[in-house]
C-alpha cells in the first residue's frame, strides 16, 4: 500500500512529464524498491511493445473514402460546394508543403524513437539486479570480455583521478545491431556509455546532443565509424566530463 503513489506516477515519470523534482524523488524510490523497480521495468517493456507495434500499422487503402463517405452529405448547398473547393485547395496547398516536410520530420521522429529506445534500455540496466554481465571496475578486465561478443574493438578511459567508476558492461542490441552498454557511476548517479557501428543506424547520423528525454541527459557523436551515446540524470557537466574522457580514449 505504502508504494502505490509511487506506482500512479509511474506513466508519468517515464513519459517524462513529471517536474524535476518529482522525476528525482522518483528515481531515488526505485533505486531502493525492488517492487516498484520490477513494476517500473515492466511499463518500459510495454512502453517499448507499443511503439513497435504503432509502426507496423498500415491504414487500409480505402480508409480515407470510407471516412469521406461517413462525413460528407449527400445534399450539399452551393455555399458548402463552395466551402469544399475552398478546403481542397487549401488541403492542395498543405500536401506540397509537406511533401517537403515530411523527410526532416520522419526522420526527426526516428531519431527520438532510436534514443528513446537506449533511454529504455538504461532505465532496465537501473531497475535490474544485475545491470551489467561483467563486474569490475579494471578497463583491462571489461574491453576484453567483448571480445568475440561483438563486431568491433573500442578503447575505455582512464579514469584514475576522476570522480567516474567503471560499474562494469554487457552486450546491447539496437535496430537488431549488437554493441556495448558500458555503466558508470559518478557520486549518486549512474551513467550509460552505448557505443554501436554506425553503419548499423542509418538515421543517427545528425544526432549530436538531444538535450534530455525523459528526464535523462543525452551526448551523442560519431568517431572513427562507431557511434557513441552517453545517457544519465547526471548533471550536464558530468555527461560533459565522461563524453571527454570516452572521446579522448577513442
Amino acid at each position: 500500500m505504502a508504494c502505490e503513489p509511487w506506482k500512479e506516477k509511474l506513466d508519468a515519470y517515464f513519459d517524462g512529464e513529471l517536474p524535476a523534482d518529482q522525476a528525482r524523488a522518483i528515481y531515488e524510490h526505485l533505486r531502493q524498491c525492488p517492487s516498484c523497480a520490477a513494476e517500473g521495468l515492466s511499463k518500459v517493456q510495454q512502453k517499448r511493445m507499443v511503439r513497435v507495434a504503432a509502426q507496423r500499422f498500415t491504414p487500409d487503402p480505402g480508409f480515407r473514402r470510407r471516412i469521406q463517405e461517413q462525413v460528407t452529405s449527400p445534399s450539399r448547398s452551393l455555399w458548402a460546394r463552395r466551402g469544399l473547393s475552398v478546403l481542397a485547395t487549401v488541403a492542395a496547398l498543405a500536401l506540397i508543403a509537406g511533401l517537403f516536410l515530411f523527410p526532416f520530420r520522419q526522420n526527426r521522429g526516428s531519431q527520438e524513437q532510436l534514443l528513446s529506445e537506449l533511454v529504455d534500455q538504461h532505465v532496465a540496466a537501473l531497475a535490474s539486479a544485475n545491470p551489467v554481465d561483467v563486474v569490475s571496475s579494471d578497463r583491462h578486465t571489461v574491453k576484453p570480455w567483448f571480445q568475440g561478443k561483438i563486431p568491433f574493438t573500442f578503447n575505455l578511459p582512464e579514469l584514475q583521478g576522476s570522480a567516474f567508476v567503471l560499474v562494469g558492461g554487457r552486450v546491447a542490441y539496437l535496430r537488431q545491431s549488437p554493441g556495448v552498454e558500458l555503466l558508470f557511476k559518478v557520486r549518486q548517479h549512474q551513467i550509460s556509455v552505448f557505443i554501436f557501428q554506425e553503419q548499423g543506424l542509418r538515421d543517427a547520423g545528425s544526432i549530436q546532443e538531444m538535450g534530455t528525454l525523459l528526464s535523462f541527459g543525452v551526448r551523442s557523436w560519431q568517431h572513427y565509424g562507431l557511434r557513441y551515446f552517453v545517457i544519465g540524470d547526471a548533471s550536464a557537466q558530468d555527461l560533459d566530463q565522461l563524453s571527454e574522457l570516452i572521446k579522448g580514449a577513442g
